[in-house]
């Protein structure tokens, strides 16, 4: 047939306006995905060879034009249900980040030379080519920008493909570099293997579930290339028994759990409380929820939860506090509630309490609006219990003595902790973040992510073979 087959789009609904069309980006075929490869190598083959110092001036008018985008944060409230001021606070984050990378990225990446004794060694850093960076919906600008940003600055060029949840304001933010240098595809599960797969891609970064996970990481080792995980989480929180219970940091706690709907891979999942001071926290915890929650369409003023992203989600969560309720839970619906329930995908934030933990909802990550709060004896048990299952990207403990706090969060088994504030109130641009165990590996932010896109590659002159040295034989070793 002449042309091919008609090519599919992803349409997206707003999923606190059900029927309301948000806009559609057209699916990306195999030959679509071969061909932004491509383009992608041939524009990296200059790329690499301008000085850091322009590549830094790149981000920085890219993080220029990200901040003068008209409407770029109603675009990102409608497609993903963020209320719109988070939207518009991630997108000033993303800009900060790109003239952050643009800041450091030269001195980081520069080579390193050591003449002494022992030789002449340069360490340089060596991009890696054409890097995949497939990303989620949830905070599609920063999560996207964290891999694009250091990739670019280390010399490479970069094709992306957005979560099909969320694929419009990534697309139009990265518009914002000059053409070539950013490639995007847009589809599903298809257009994810056929770019991870791809034998001209040398670096993948994926943020997201471990499902989807899993599969990036066999599509990617298929072809032998290196991926950069950043999966799920189940964070605990760990409240001492000398935490300070002020409303400004019950306020803080409680965001933590319910910003985005709770759909956040950092968000505080599992609240520990020490049995002596459980009522108190209860009480503190369900005040708070009264002044800051409120459930309601994203674009409305005074709205701080929005609608969950999808039907499935919304089933999903729902069934998680029902089965608690079955297993003899006590379930306490939070906050103000302005939004039409029927009008979108809304679930009412709740916490949860008396329940084990080996409960759905303790045991695994819940990713919506809902957080368990569960009673201690001891602070070893405490850590036990936070440490229990296989994911650990991030963790807080909340203590009136930092240096207590400090001490307590060595026993962590998490890649960031934070320290009396969780989720993004303790993110820092400096701070490397990422998982341990199966929460993934490899870092973004800080120094080290930017690192994460770059090879180091040595060239030695040993001390025996240069001008004027020694030498030594031919079968020796140096000592």
């Amino acid at each position: 047939m002449p042309g091919g087959p008609p090519r599919s789009d992803i349409v997206r609904e707003n999923p606190a306006r059900l029927g309301e069309i948000v806009g559609r980006v057209q699916v990306a075929d195999e030959a679509d995905v071969d061909r932004a490869v491509r383009d992608a190598e041939a524009e990296q083959r200059a790329w690499r060879r301008q000085p850091a110092g322009e590549r830094a001036d790149v981000l920085r008018a890219a993080a220029d034009a990200v901040d003068a985008l008209p409407g770029a944060a109603v675009l990102l409230a409608r497609e993903s249900g963020k209320p719109l001021a988070d939207c518009a606070g991630e997108l000033r984050f993303a800009a900060a980040y790109l003239r952050w990378v643009a800041e450091r990225a030269p001195a980081a990446l520069a080579d390193r030379e050591t003449d002494d004794a022992a030789g002449r060694l340069v360490l340089r850093h060596r991009p890696y080519g054409v890097v995949a960076a497939v990303t989620p919906w949830n905070a599609p600008v920063i999560l996207a920008l964290l891999k694009v940003g250091p990739a670019l600055a280390a010399g490479n060029t970069v094709v992306v493909k957005p979560s099909p949840l969320a694929p419009l304001t990534v697309t139009r933010v990265l518009a914002a570099f000059p053409p070539g240098l950013v490639q995007v595809v847009h589809g599903g599960a298809a257009a994810g293997r056929a770019l991870v797969g791809h034998p001209r891609v040398h670096r993948v970064a994926f943020t997201g579930g471990s499902e989807a996970g899993r599969a990036i990481g066999a599509a990617a080792a298929e072809a032998i290339t290196p991926v950069l995980l950043e999966l799920g989480g189940n964070d605990p929180v760990v409240l001492l028994d000398d935490a300070d219970l002020t409303d400004e940091a019950m306020d803080r706690l409680v965001m933590a759990s319910f910003a985005t709907a709770g759909q956040v891979c950092m968000a505080a999942k599992r609240v520990y409380a020490p049995r002596s001071r459980l009522a108190e926290i209860r009480d503190a915890y369900l005040a708070a929820a009264g002044r800051v929650l409120v459930l309601g369409d994203p674009l409305d003023e005074g709205t701080t939860v929005g609608p969950v992203i999808s039907a499935d989600a919304a089933e999903r969560i729902r069934g998680l506090v029902a089965g608690s309720a079955e297993r003899g839970g006590t379930v306490v619906e939070l906050g103000e509630v302005r939004a039409e329930m029927e009008r979108g995908h809304f679930v009412r934030p709740a916490l949860v309490m008396d329940v084990a933990d080996d409960a759905p909802i303790v045991a695994a990550e819940q990713f919506g609006p809902v957080a368990p709060l569960l009673a201690y004896d001891d602070e070893d048990e405490a850590a036990a219990r936070a440490n229990a299952g296989d994911l650990g990207l991030g963790a807080s403990v909340w203590s009136a003595d930092e240096d207590r706090a400090f001490a307590f969060a060595r026993r962590f088994d998490a890649g960031f902790t934070f320290v009396n504030t969780h989720n993004r109130t303790g993110m820092a641009l400096r701070a490397p973040f990422g998982g341990v165990k199966r929460s993934g590996h490899g870092r973004e932010y800080g120094v080290e992510g930017l690192l994460e896109y770059a090879q180091v590659c040595a060239i030695h002159a040993p001390a025996a073979f240069r001008a004027g040295g020694g030498g030594m034989g031919a079968n020796a070793y140096p000592g």
